[in-house]
């Protein structure tokens, strides 16, 4: 029967990690039976391995060189026949799965080794010889190397310890697998084993992808058929599922909850990004100043949206009742998964993007994820977060856990260009924007003259930029430069100038409006942001900590309405970073001090 993975994909290891492919350029039992042995111990559950004969291996690349060297048809028969043997050697017993591919106009053998039931497995260092010395044998990165004295103790302790996802299901029967969704997969993965439904009976299909365990008489599905192969595996696996929770408000007002999302995991998945996509997913075009291209933006990019959700699938803990909850908030959204990380990793290794897991929960399941191009492979997915966050712009996560690692948490902030948060309170504050703009509108010719006064004492580009800036915006921001203090100077005088023409009614007007929405901090955040700060700066001013949760609280709404302004608007996560008070901040400030507002 033919392989179940698509044969090229296997040779250029790229939907199987190197370190689970052992390139072998021809028959060699001594050290192919060591890489069995290892294989079959699955030291740490990634699923077993390929062992790939009549293939020489590239050193700089970790893939098949082609064309491929190829096994002699006269040999193919030999090695079977001496497998029957070497098999019998191994203790307890294991027999690998034995595949003939075509390839290149050759035949080359595949060996699939998945992780052994009874392991620890041991096997003769030389099998071909007649003196047989006995060791253990694990993977290490890309290699087989014995295992030391600790090793073995591990390997002892891993007895019994089957994966939950490769356990046999002794409360299903073999006809809950759903032969159109194995159809399905197989037809994704352009595995040549589709050609065989339909031309063999479903059980040898089954057996074929390792779905089933038992004697003929009696066999069971294994869990990770149902989750795969089922379409309720909820029966199996209660509130196996995906709960969508809306905070339009915050967590002390009404929620939505939405419909479970149910089904085998693939379909989970596939329907739970639509949904997200749908709900928090934003494009927004930026056009810098600066620059003659525009930058394309996304409140949250999808890359880290479905890496952090493949991977609550593949680590979350199946034996504990309790759904994969996805909680969106105005200015966040929070992935919760049952079962936390390994003890061994620590939570600064997350934010680090250095996880180095030693086990896996769900081997199988990570195995047919990464076949369906879900997930990329070993300890990729938070690096791939964080990079993908990186390249948006967007504000790092947060990742939570308690000490018995009963659960994560993986929290993403808004691309700060989405902050759609009222100020503080949530309020409406439109009132207050409108009174500004109709304040400062009203009285251009005072801007253009204080404009015209400041600039024709400086010389350069710089100052042509800034009145350029403000006639372009018609002044409701004003671009920074941080080359000189001028700019600075030149609001205060423009918000001064503007305070004094207005008449008494508009100034309680706007005070009135202001303070509804305003305390403290913020009309301290106000005057810190008279010079450019970067954050860590302004919190120390205020005493409060530089963390995310303060940020969105007190700085992130006044971005939003124009009352701060990024010195580097189209890098908002730039180290470099500073915020800076606007026209429209300098007169709210102004306005409040005089009012005793502090």
């Amino acid at each position: 029967m033919a392989l179940h993975i698509n044969i090229e994909e296997l040779l250029s290891a790229s939907k199987v990690e190197n370190e689970r492919i052992e390139f072998k350029e021809g028959w060699n039992p001594d050290s192919i039976y060591r890489t069995i042995c290892a294989f079959a111990n699955d030291f740490d559950n990634i699923g077993g391995g390929y062992i790939v004969i009549g293939v020489k291996e590239n050193k700089i690349t970790k893939t098949a060189e082609r064309p491929v060297l190829g096994v002699s048809t006269s040999d193919l028969a030999d090695i079977q026949l001496k497998m029957i043997g070497f098999n019998n050697l191994i203790k307890p017993e294991y027999s690998p799965k034995f595949f003939i591919e075509e390839l290149d106009g050759k035949q080359i053998i595949i060996l699939w080794v998945p992780g052994g039931s009874n392991r620890p497995y041991q096997v003769p260092d030389l099998i071909t010889s007649k003196t047989k010395n006995y060791f253990y044998y694990i993977r290490k990165y890309a290699s087989t190397v014995k295992a030391s004295i600790d090793e073995q103790q591990e390997l002892i302790s891993l007895a019994n310890q089957v994966p939950f996802d490769d356990r046999s299901n002794t409360q299903a029967n073999v006809e809950n697998i759903s032969m159109l969704l194995i159809k399905d997969f197989l037809q994704k993965t352009k595995s040549k084993l589709v050609t065989e439904i339909g031309r063999v009976d479903d059980l040898s299909i089954f057996r074929q992808m390792e779905l089933i365990s038992g004697p003929s008489e009696l066999l069971f599905p294994r869990n990770i058929a149902l989750m795969l192969f089922y379409n309720e595996p909820h029966k199996f696996f209660p509130c196996s599922q995906v709960d969508i929770v809306e905070f339009p408000n915050g967590e002390a007002n009404p929620y939505i909850e939405n419909e479970p999302i149910k089904g085998p995991i693939p379909s989970q998945i596939e329907r739970t990004l639509n949904i997200l996509r749908d709900k928090i997913i934003k494009e927004k075009v930026i056009k810098s100043a600066n620059k003659a291209e525009s930058l394309r933006i996304s409140s949250y990019p999808l890359q880290a949206i479905e890496e952090i959700l493949v991977n609550a699938f593949y680590h979350r803990d199946y034996q504990q009742r309790e759904p994969i909850e996805i909680r969106i908030y105005s200015n966040s959204v929070v992935f919760i998964n049952q079962g936390g990380p390994d003890r061994s990793i620590q939570l600064q290794s997350f934010t680090e993007g250095s996880i180095r897991s030693r086990r896996y929960r769900n081997r199988r399941l990570g195995e047919f994820l990464k076949e369906l191009d879900l997930t990329e492979g070993r300890a990729t997915g938070i690096p791939t977060v964080l990079k993908s966050l990186a390249q948006n712009g967007s504000p790092e996560p947060e990742f939570r856990t308690d000490a018995e690692r009963t659960f994560f948490e993986v929290e993403l902030h808004i691309h700060p260009a989405f902050y759609e948060q009222a100020i503080l309170t949530g309020k409406p504050s439109n009132k207050l924007d409108e009174l500004l703009s109709n304040l400062i509108n009203s009285n251009g010719d005072i801007v253009r003259d204080v404009v015209g006064d400041i600039a024709g004492d400086i010389a350069g580009d710089i100052a042509r930029d800034v009145v350029g800036d403000i006639v372009r915006d018609n002044v409701d921001y004003i671009a920074i430069k941080e080359e000189g203090d001028f700019a600075g100077v030149l609001i205060a005088d423009i918000a001064t100038e503007i305070v004094s023409a207005a008449n008494q009614q508009t100034k309680d007007e706007i005070s009135q409006a202001a303070q509804e929405i305003f305390n403290k901090h913020l009309l301290k955040i106000l005057e810190l942001c008279e010079v450019p700060r970067q954050r860590k700066s302004v919190f120390e001013g205020i005493g409060l900590s530089a963390n995310v949760k303060n940020f969105n609280t007190y700085m992130a709404p006044l971005v939003h309405k124009g009352l701060l302004q990024m010195t580097i608007p189209d890098k908002p996560t730039n180290p470099n970073q500073k915020y800076v008070t606007t026209l429209k901040g300098y007169i709210i400030a102004g306005l409040l001090k005089a009012k005793g507002l502090r």
